[in-house]
């Protein structure tokens, strides 16, 4: 923001060079330099780098399979803008509304705060997107990877479902993370049957390296509601329970 300084065109003395303004000289140049001063301090503000956990305001982040993106506006509230954040949801626009109570205000913030949102984003094909597909990221970020509750949670078909959906997401976000210093997170419960789903094995098939594990609290991010994103109860939550964030680079 800047603020227009306007000056009053004076009349010349004859007796010096000095311009002077109808109001008698009564402006003082020391207020201008002030108005200066915070405009630059602003300015700084704005520029300064702010962290969410593993997140920094100057990252290019993408959020992957998000439900009512409640966890891509965390971040945008802490960074107070969006303008690095591109959020995806696999549900089209209007099953947003249908699925979640606060999914499409919270899309509406989002928007408002300067983050890209698309739907009917599939995370197996998300590397041609048109518009993905032309970018780079420095963040890729996925939590609680599921493909919905269709078979009991431990059953073969289940897993086996699971394990399908991860394997296409680390290939696709393979292709789109940036090559220096970029990183794929993805977090995951822990314990029997999420373990069966081998996600270091499937990213290691893959060429990713696993930089970390961290521990993840669902506390760490206010506002973050995770969802069950599937059936008629879809938005209700389910227990994280012990989750870790898993970081691959590639």
């Amino acid at each position: 923001m800047t603020n227009a300084i306007f000056i009053k065109m004076g009349r010349r003395d004859d007796d010096d060079d000095n311009l002077h303004t109808d109001d008698d000289d009564h402006l003082d140049t020391d207020d201008y330099d002030d108005d200066e001063d915070l405009e630059l301090e602003d300015e700084e503000s704005a520029k300064a780098e702010k962290w969410k956990k593993h997140y920094s305001s100057r990252h290019k982040i993408l959020f992957v399979g998000e439900g009512d993106f409640s966890f891509s506006l965390c971040l945008a509230r802490a960074f107070g803008s969006a303008h690095n954040l591109v959020a995806t949801s696999l549900d089209s626009h209007e099953n947003i509304e249908k699925k979640y109570s606060n999914g499409l205000s919270n899309v509406l913030e989002l928007q408002e705060r300067g983050c890209l949102v698309f739907h009917g984003v599939d995370a197996k094909e998300m590397s041609q997107h048109f518009f993905l597909k032309t970018q780079r990221f420095d963040r890729i970020v996925y939590n609680f990877p599921h493909v919905g509750f269709l078979y009991p949670e431990n059953s073969y078909c289940q897993i086996q479902l699971n394990k399908r959906l991860l394997k296409g997401f680390l290939a696709n976000a393979k292709a789109l993370v940036k090559k220096d210093g970029g990183e794929i997170h993805v977090t995951h419960k822990e314990g029997d049957p999420y373990n069966k789903w081998d996600l270091v094995k499937k990213a290691q098939k893959r060429g990713l390296v696993l930089l970390q594990v961290v521990p993840f609290f669902k506390d760490d991010y206010p506002g973050y509601v995770n969802k069950r994103a599937h059936g008629k109860l879809s938005d209700a939550s389910f227990p994280v329970g012990e989750a870790s964030t898993y970081k691959f680079k590639v």
